[in-house]
């Protein structure tokens, strides 16, 4: 007697198909709908909004939650050298992007003309003055901070746990370091339970992109694609120009920048296809060893990175938040940009790992300078596009940092074409020194 495997039901099928792929069809879709029924197409507005309103519902606790996990993480034993200099990097790099990113789309001015879904130009509210952002930082309540959507107060309070749990973790007093772990524990699966429900989300964006897109297409017709293919441009412009920066710190640090590309191609290719940093984490890591890296500097440097180093999201942020500021018909003052650059680098921190990253950074930045969220709606249609190339953005500085940081470094380099015996000796002499 023999048995049959029942066969999946379509909600298991739909599960398993790529979201990418999910992502496109809803696009594209959207597009043909949109041109096709024109006007009357609005009636399915309400389920994009559904859309924005979830990844706004997720803005706070994956700060909180990930800030908290993402600072905890580095033991009082890793807060060294090495570290330090690996953060200090990826901070670094990351501030710049942003503004390069920015600089490029303000010069470029991607979205001026398009009105937002739904054809309603809500006005951005006032910005407050540079030294108010800056104080407004440090919250008198941080409950408050999270009530009014204060993400910078949020990620300040966030920052401040995570240390302290640090602190914690690395006690001499056993109580306390018990303590510590115990919370640390709790944190891990606060995190694991908030990518669950980001990954629930996930699967609505589909629908969600379809429905914003369509909406869009049917109000503004074939003038949409324009502005969303120069945004596409100014990204992987952005993007192009961050890796030539890439090229003129290796040349700096005297690092061969055709033997660098020739082992770094593998994880860039991965990272462009899998549109994950964490995916590519293998890959990445046989790149280091083939470029020389001793373990003790990648098997911190590149799950570091992946965790809070986002050089390509942060340029599509910069980019991102200046279309939907043109959009909206909103000139971003100096105050907002200082805030968008201060929002995208500690964002960057808590939500490099997280998938669909960039939009809930997007999300993030949008909200605090006070623009209008709906022309965040013909970003996420385009949003897989974009993300395959900042992705691949990111993992490049992730190896830049690691090759670079391990240059500096005593005893954490060795030559790639050593035989496993003199290997296995360097790596001896590296740990005693």
């Amino acid at each position: 007697m023999s048995t049959q495997t029942p066969a999946p039901s379509l909600w298991r099928r739909y599960l398993d198909f790529p979201l990418i792929h999910k992502m496109a069809i809803g696009l594209a879709a959207g597009v043909a709908v949109g041109l096709a029924v024109g006007e009357p197409i609005t009636v399915i507005a309400p389920l994009g909004e559904v859309f924005l309103r979830l990844l706004q519902m997720l803005v706070m606790p994956l700060i909180i939650v990930t800030l908290i996990a993402g600072v905890s993480a580095i033991t009082p034993a890793r807060l060294g050298r090495i570290g330090f200099k690996v953060f200090v990097f990826y901070l670094v790099t990351s501030a710049f992007a942003i503004t390069l990113g920015l600089l490029l789309a303000l010069a470029i001015a991607p979205g001026t003309g398009l009105s937002p879904p739904g054809g309603a130009e809500e006005e951005g509210e006032e910005p407050p003055p540079i030294s108010e952002t800056l104080l407004g930082i440090v919250p008198d309540n941080p409950f408050a901070a999270m009530v009014e959507g204060n993400v910078l107060a949020v990620m300040f309070v966030a920052i401040a746990a995570g240390i302290a749990l640090t602190v914690m973790r690395g006690s001499d007093q056993e109580r306390v370091r018990e303590l510590g772990e115990f919370l640390r524990r709790g944190v891990d699966g606060a995190v694991e339970l908030v990518f669950l429900v980001v990954r629930g989300v996930l699967q609505y964006a589909p629908i969600g992109v379809f429905a914003l897109i369509a909406v869009v297409m049917g109000e503004t017709g074939i003038e949409a694609i324009g502005p969303l293919a120069r945004l596409t441009g100014v990204i992987y412009g952005a993007i192009a120009l961050q890796i030539a920066v890439y090229v003129l710190i290796l040349l700096a640090f005297r690092v061969g920048v055709g033997k660098f590309f020739s082992v770094a191609k593998d994880p860039m290719a991965t990272a462009f296809v899998t549109r994950s940093s964490s995916g590519t984490l293998p890959v990445s890591s046989r790149a280091a060893e083939r470029l020389g890296v001793h373990e003790g500097v990648y098997s911190f440097s590149l799950p570091f990175g992946a965790t809070i180093n986002m050089d390509g999201t942060a340029i599509y942020v910069g980019a991102a938040t200046v279309f939907v500021a043109n959009v909206s018909g909103t000139e971003l003052t100096l105050a907002e940009l200082v805030t968008v650059v201060l929002v995208g680098v500690l964002a960057s921190i808590g939500t490099a790992g997280v998938p669909g990253a960039g939009l809930i950074m997007l999300t993030m930045t949008v909200s605090q300078a006070g623009l209008s969220m709906a022309p965040v709606a013909l970003v996420a249609g385009i949003d897989a596009i974009l993300d395959m190339a900042r992705t691949m953005c990111n993992v490049t500085g992730d190896l830049v940092a690691t090759r670079v940081v391990a240059r500096t470094e005593p005893g954490m380099l060795r030559d790639p074409d050593a035989p496993d015996q003199a290997r296995g000796e360097d790596t001896e002499a590296a740990a005693t020194s």
